[in-house]
């Protein structure tokens, strides 16, 4: 599961054990992005920072991991950079990538997305809000594309870092170890 993670919040947990459950996967890897190339900002926090508390919210569940891999790479990252790397580093294992459904609909658009998809399958969450437009992607992408409900979750990190910045609690919407390192270290204030 990719992403900025600029903070992770329990949306994104509940995500990834809504497909994994569904899609009976063995674990989630949580892989917070260097610099997104579809994103217009950059992200609110530097890159360890969000990889920090990636590894604070996963550390509790087995099944879970954070991995640095993009942060190391540096540069923009791209999905097809680090499947290629996973896939060669770890040839026994089937990859998916985990992507809401606004993101499906922008599949076309990524990175050597034809490439992408030979190397890793997609699990899509449908969002009641955000409907899904099978009939608009290319074939190489529907036989790739699996799909799992996803309850509705009205948690953003857009919502957290501006209630961070007006001085609102975020308690409940990240895990409480994510929401004491935020506090600690006044991360979002400003």
């Amino acid at each position: 599961m990719g992403g900025t993670f600029d903070p992770i919040h329990i949306g994104h947990l509940i995500a990834a054990e809504t497909a994994r459950d569904t899609c009976g996967l063995d674990e989630i890897w949580f892989i917070p992005s260097y610099l997104p190339p579809l994103k217009d900002n950059e992200p609110g926090v530097e890159s360890l920072i969000r990889y920090e508390m990636v590894q604070e919210a996963v550390k509790t569940n087995p099944l879970y991991q954070a991995l640095d891999i993009e942060l190391v790479r540096g540069g923009t990252s791209y999905s097809y950079d680090t499947a290629r790397q996973l896939t060669e580093q770890y040839p026994e294992h089937d990859f998916y990538y985990i992507i809401g459904s606004d993101r499906i609909n922008d599949l076309p658009k990524w990175h050597r997305i034809e490439e992408l998809s030979a190397l890793v399958g997609f699990i899509g969450l449908e969002r009641p809000d955000t409907p899904i437009r099978l009939e608009g992607l290319p074939g190489y992408l529907n036989h790739r594309l699996r799909l799992a409900n996803m309850p509705p979750i009205g948690i953003s990190s857009t919502d957290i870092r501006e209630r961070l910045k007006a001085g609102q609690s975020i308690r409940y919407l990240v895990p409480d170890n994510v929401h004491e390192l935020i506090r600690r270290n006044g991360w979002y204030e400003s």
